[in-house]
Formats: C-alpha cells, structure tokens, sequence
C-alpha cells in the first residue's frame, strides 16, 4: 500500500479502532461515524492504493489543484471544487497531479447510513467524482470534523463530528438538487415566485426560460418532487400562510393576493393541502 504523506501543515486524525468498536454500538455513530480524517495543503507526490478497498466510505474534497484516481480500474480527473466518494469495498488508488498537487480536506466514513446519503448524492464506483457548489460550506464542515476530532475522540465529540458529516453530505445532495443561478430551473422557479397572484402555463414557462415543457418538467420533478404547478401551488400557498400568521388581511384579500379570484375555492384547496380552513390555521395556537 504505497503511501506519501507528511505535508507541509498538514492535518490528520485517525480514530483509535478501539474506539470505533464501542462508537459503533452506541445509537447515534452506529448509523455515522468518522473513523478518520485530515487536511493535506499543496500535497506533493500524495498517493495512495487500496486494491482491495477499504471498510469505509472516502469524501474528498478538492480545494485546489488537481487530482486523479483509479476506482474499480477507471481513471477520474479530480479538479478544484470538486469532491471525490469511493464507496466502502471498492478499488481504489488516487494521487495529486504533478502539475499543480491538489489541496484536499478528507474523511473516511462508516455506518449504517452512510450507504444511502451516497445514493442520494448520486455517486457510485462507475461515477465517484462530482462538482461541489458551495466550496466555502463543505471546507468549513471538514474543518469542523477535523477540529472536533484533534481535540478527542470522546463520545460526545465522535457524535459532533458524525454531526457535521451528515451536514456535508446532505448539503452536497442539496446543492446538486438544486439549480445553479442562471439556468433554466432557476430561472423558471424566480419567475414563479414572482408571480403568485397570478396563473402561468408550463409551455408559456419554457418557452421562456428556451428548454421543453417536458424537460422543464422533468427539471422541477429532480428538484421539488413535483410538477412545475405543484411547485407555484407551494409557493403561493406559503404566502398564503404566511399573511394568515402575520396581517390582519381577511381570508378573500389573502386569495386575491396568491392568484385565487374565487375565496371559496381558494378556502377548499387550502383545507384540502393543510387539513384546516384558513380561518381555523389562522386560529391555531403555533410557536
């Protein structure tokens, strides 16, 4: 297992396995747990080969520089803002670019959760890197997990850093399942949101934002769970919430402003969504 290390301020905590055994039976860092982790600035000649993979998920996150790696016999370039995931068991060797050595922050993840927040990203052997869009938000949750982890690995301190492992995997899931400022969905979702006393037509929508109804719809679906109306019925339904829990505005202004000309069918679509008329939601003691 060829292995450079001993970088220039590096960090690097590994988790004694005694330890991990009794984390392992305790509720919370048996569904997560970071077994090890570290920061490698500027990493010369970093390599590292596991031809029979390893018990543990690996995030990688690509600050700067370049990277590559071998998962399951495939090569992967691995850029800035981007995270390598080699999921448990699988092949692997990777390394910094000759060129320009990358800046990595890493953890090596166990549990009975981590299999489906890998799922959720997207990621798999075949497809073990992807872009990160908030790098800012993923390097201070590394930091985060390596500094809880230097300081010990007591069980409350494996739970914070479990803690923070969780945020940065479903933060990346999040991100990707969101739009990027400019595109078509973001376009489309601002444009809604802009309009909510008002009706718009999906075809009239993707005209405008110069894709297909049918991919524009396929775009919500990845990124809502619903259709391109279902996403502005919540939308306007939040306003309509949110001006019953703070204005004294009657039920009829408040259907007016979301886009409802008709009270009473504003009245029967909000009970049928929240199981309360507006009145009796309005009447709710919250908080």
């Amino acid at each position: 297992m060829p292995m450079q290390e001993g970088f220039r301020d590096q960090r690097l905590t590994v988790v004694p396995r005694r330890v991990l055994t009794e984390a392992q039976a305790r509720p919370v860092t048996r569904r997560l747990l970071v077994t090890d982790c570290g920061y490698y600035p500027a990493a010369a000649d970093h390599l590292m080969s596991r031809p029979d993979g390893t018990g543990e998920t690996i995030v990688i996150v690509c600050a700067s520089g370049t990277g590559w790696a071998d998962v399951e016999g495939v090569r992967h370039y691995v850029g800035p803002s981007a995270a390598l995931v080699i999921p448990r068991g699988a092949a692997h060797s990777y390394g910094a670019s000759a060129d320009a050595p990358w800046t990595i922050w890493w953890c090596h993840l166990r549990g009975g959760d981590v299999p489906e927040l890998v799922e959720e990203i997207g990621v798999s052997a075949a497809r073990p890197v992807i872009p990160i869009r908030r790098l800012d938000r993923a390097i201070a949750l590394l930091d985060e997990i390596v500094t809880i982890l230097e300081r010990d690995h007591s069980p409350a301190s494996l739970m914070g850093a479990a803690g923070a492992a969780w945020k940065l995997l479903t933060q990346i899931v999040v991100d990707r399942a969101m739009p990027a400022p400019g595109d078509p969905l973001q376009r489309a979702m601002a444009y809604l949101a802009e309009r909510l006393d008002s009706n718009v037509r999906v075809a009239d929508l993707a005209a405008l934002v110069g894709v297909s109804p049918s991919h524009l719809t396929a775009l919500f679906r990845r990124a809502t769970g619903g259709g391109v109306l279902a996403h502005h019925t919540a939308l306007r339904m939040a306003q309509a919430r949110n001006l019953l829990d703070t204005t004294d505005a009657t039920v009829a202004g408040i259907a007016r402003e979301v886009g409802y000309t008709d009270p009473f069918y504003f009245s029967r679509h909000f009970k049928r969504l929240h199981e309360a008329s507006p009145t009796e939601y309005r009447n709710r003691a919250k908080g």
